[in-house]
């Protein structure tokens, strides 16, 4: 449907500005799971403004990450070992997050930190792991790189708003932490899939159909209120 869009006489002046706003609804489908799992990362910090630093600060880190490997991402590709190594770091995280011995009483289960500079890193290579999906994506879509580009730049844009409200969401709603590092597995399994050639079995209609599923039991039930209790 695109290519018949963009290849027709009448869309003198709009292949640009048509391909950049795919490449940016692009971005925010896949950025959802993304955005979850950072907001979740940055609840391991005890006070709400390191909270909204760290996101800060780890995705500015993130950002310079993508556009490196956007720049990179046709030498990127020829290595089956980035994917490989991405999905292990996806997987560790969430086997962290399900094996965590937190009580009853914590409501967070995932990595707590310190400080901030700890969980910068964190921040920015769950990011990095994260992208080399979405970029995959995105190059597949467009080889113009100052398009792929600016996609990224809004979506990283776009991936800090959703980021905030999810750390509020987090609080709200009982089962949205746990959806969140669900689908975090569910990418990480992909890009186990894609570093051996088998992402025939994972195509995005169905990661896209299994994550509104998950986020649809996230959303499910709200976290009582002291007079509920």
């Amino acid at each position: 449907m695109l290519d018949h869009i963009l290849n027709s006489p009448l869309n003198v002046g709009i292949e640009a500005p048509l391909v950049l706003l795919v490449l940016v609804a692009l971005e925010a489908v896949l950025s959802a799971d993304n955005a979850i799992a950072l907001a979740a990362i940055a609840q391991g910090l005890e006070d709400s403004t390191l909270q909204r630093r760290a996101l800060n600060f780890g995705l500015a880190v993130a950002y310079i990450l993508r556009i490196t490997l956007i720049l990179t991402a046709t030498w990127v590709v020829q290595f089956w070992q980035f994917e490989l190594l991405g999905a292990m770091y996806l997987l560790w995280l969430v086997f962290q997050y399900f094996t965590s011995d937190d009580g009853k009483d914590q409501e967070h289960h995932g990595p707590r930190f310190t400080s901030l500079w700890q969980a910068i890193p964190i921040i920015a290579f769950t990011d990095l792991a994260f992208s080399l999906d979405s970029v995959t994506t995105a190059i597949a879509v467009s080889k113009d790189t100052a398009l792929v580009i600016a996609g990224g730049t809004i979506g990283v844009i776009t991936l800090r708003f959703m980021a905030g409200l999810f750390i509020r969401w987090l609080d709200e709603f009982v089962h949205l932490e746990d959806a969140g590092y669900i689908t975090v597995a569910l990418v990480g399994l992909r890009l186990l899939l894609r570093a051996f050639n088998l992402e025939s079995f994972a195509p995005d209609w169905l990661m896209i159909s299994c994550i509104a599923i998950i986020f649809t039991w996230g959303f499910s039930q709200r976290t009582p209120t002291e007079t509920q209790k």
